[in-house]
């Protein structure tokens, strides 16, 4: 790096990072650098899945997936059952877990949590899909959770829903209040580490938490602190101001490899990368919304466009191999549920095929090669990609040119995250470069997708791909109510064939997960699963709440216990043998980037 580059990267890090010495003198502070932005921490709001991670750290779950194989463990409940008709569910709560303000966690504060979510509308952005079908939660004493559905749901030890304090979320009347992004409101938890102080674009700072139920963390503080991209991460790293960073480019990962004081980690990605293509955003009452190019309604033109791309290329240049091509939503690290297409039904990459389509889909081109709609307007189209990570920028170059191979015009638009989530929420775009962190259960990266997740209101992020089809929520509402593993398999399969046919959004990749740490400074960092897995962004808090210190003792607090109960080593026991076989599943979030 020259000398030059070096000093614009520490302009970039500007007032975040944190100096050198500083960091040397506080030894039991893991710092952890961000590139993505934060949207909201109000668990009821947040999205990004950087929010999400920090929500994980603040608040324990009901229950959450193990960090060995991401299957369901203990959380605020340490047992549960079914009755025999699986429409009822008795969670007991955890005894002698309380707040950071002293007060007892009990069951009233988790029917409160999934209460508000059933009647606020504005409570469901971040987790509305996990009550669908709820008809009431009770709690008719402090240990005990009833929750009563209108039909089976296989994913109820996958609720991946923070539960929070009632006594300081009754007294929020608004969720969009800004005051529920301050350490005033989200500062009372009961997760491992408990919000201290939030600068938006700066810091969050968690302290450990002393009467954490697994035990208190090995080191004193977690920080996350902003940077504007992984170029200024990576600077950091090295200098030694942070001690972990995610999401580098193969070039990066490559470079670090083997430097000294530096860990490095590969594991295989649940997020997927997509080209969201607006097949005609609506809300809820089926009212268009946003500005969409009302061309890409045509499946015969979003097929086309998927037969323009080389995903292989984009895995093999841009992810530097640190990925594969994609098949469904649900990545193959989620075996049981993925789907990928055979050769028959996959999109081939061929520009000669994908213009035959076009010129048989009535879309002719113009004197200056441009095609046009069958109502003479030209394929001039937008695409929306973040302006903060490498594989959008670089992919928004490759898909330019594929696209005007078969004569459509994109004009690229690179913003922010925050920009990014906005407008493809409201249905403020023609194509769209997304990503999403999918989870071990599939019910809810499917629901994103159904008729019934469309908007309430424009922008609620409820959904970007704003697809609605019968075919599609016939599949997934078999999925969502089956507990025979290999028919809910099927059912999952069938729903991602229909989406992958219709093509609102084309997957064009599942990415690795590409780490670093400093290795001289911390260690006993948790993969999940444990034996491949990603360190940072789990479906859990595994990965931070592990990690140690080096040269430390291993600390007093009984993190180390705690961390092997949600391991695995110890098994759960279910309170009725109904509840066995869904105990055996992973759960599911939406964790859109």
């Amino acid at each position: 790096m020259t000398a030059a580059l070096l000093g614009a990267v520490l302009v970039v890090a500007g007032p975040f990072a944190v100096p050198a010495a500083q960091a040397q003198q506080e030894g039991k502070t893991l710092r952890v650098a961000l590139v993505q932005e934060i949207d909201h921490l109000n668990p009821f709001t947040a999205g990004f899945a950087s929010s999400s991670m920090i929500g994980r750290m603040n608040y324990e779950f009901l229950t959450l997936p193990s960090a060995e194989d991401a299957t369901p463990t203990g959380g605020v409940s340490d047992k549960w059952s079914t009755s025999e008709d699986k429409l009822t569910w008795t969670f007991h709560i955890r005894d002698g877990m309380k707040w950071s303000d002293g007060k007892p966690v009990t069951a009233k504060d988790a029917a409160y949590t999934f209460k508000r979510i059933m009647t606020d509308k504005k409570a469901q952005e971040a987790n509305g899909n996990y009550v669908e079908g709820f008809v009431d939660v009770t709690a008719p004493d402090d240990s005990t959770l009833i929750i009563k559905t209108k039909a089976p749901r296989a994913s109820m030890t996958a609720l991946d829903v923070p539960i929070v304090p009632e006594h300081i979320w009754s007294g929020v009347s608004d969720m969009a209040d800004p005051k529920t992004d301050t350490p005033a409101v989200v500062g009372v938890g009961d997760g491992p580490f408990l919000i201290t102080e939030y600068r938006p674009n700066e810091v969050v700072k968690l302290k450990a938490n002393p009467d954490y139920w697994r035990g208190k963390p090995k080191f004193d503080e977690l920080q996350f602190v902003a940077y504007k991209n992984s170029e200024a991460a990576v600077s950091a790293l090295k200098n030694g101001e942070v001690d972990f960073v995610n999401r580098l480019t193969p070039t990066q990962f490559d470079a670090l490899q083997g430097q000294s004081n530096i860990a490095t980690n590969k594991a295989s990605g649940r997020r997927y990368l997509d080209l969201l293509m607006n097949p005609g955003a609506q809300d809820a009452a089926r009212q268009p919304i946003g500005d969409g190019n009302p061309a890409l309604k045509d499946v015969r033109l979003r097929k086309a466009i998927a037969t323009a791309i080389n995903p292989k290329e984009l895995v093999d240049k841009v992810l530097g191999g640190y990925g594969e091509v994609a098949g469904g939503l649900i990545p193959s690290m989620y075996s049981a549920y993925h789907y990928q297409p055979d050769s028959a039904k996959a999109y081939k990459f061929d520009i000669a095929d994908a213009n035959r389509q076009l010129d048989a889909a009535g879309y002719q081109r113009g004197a200056d090669g441009t095609r046009t709609s069958p109502d003479g307007k030209p394929l001039n189209f937008r695409l929306t990609a973040r302006s903060s990570e490498d594989f959008p920028q670089r992919t928004s170059e490759y898909l330019v040119g594929w696209l005007k191979q078969v004569g459509i015009n994109l004009e690229k638009r690179l913003v922010s995250d925050a920009e990014v989530d906005e407008q493809t929420s409201s249905g403020n775009y023609d194509l769209a470069l997304s990503s999403y962190n999918t989870n071990p259960d599939p019910d809810y990266t499917l629901a994103k997708q159904s008729c019934g997740n469309l908007p309430s209101t424009p922008g609620s992020g409820s959904t970007a791909s704003f697809f609605c089809d019968p075919q599609f929520d016939q599949a997934y509402q078999a999925e969502a109510a089956e507990t025979d593993q290999a028919k809910r398999s099927e059912y999952t399969r069938q729903a991602q064939a229909r989406y992958y046919d219709q093509a609102p959004s084309f997957v064009l990749a599942y990415q690795n997960v590409l780490e670093a740490y400093r290795s001289d400074k911390f260690t006993n960092f948790v993969k999940q699963p444990v034996t491949s897995g990603p360190i940072m962004e789990q479906t859990g808090y595994w990965g931070f709440y592990g990690a140690t210190p080096v040269g430390s003792s291993g600390g007093s607090g009984g993190g180390s216990t705690g961390l092997w109960i949600g391991i695995g080593v110890v098994v759960l026991v279910v309170l009725v043998g109904g509840g066995t076989f869904l105990a055996k599943r992973g759960k599911s979030v939406d964790d859109r980037e």
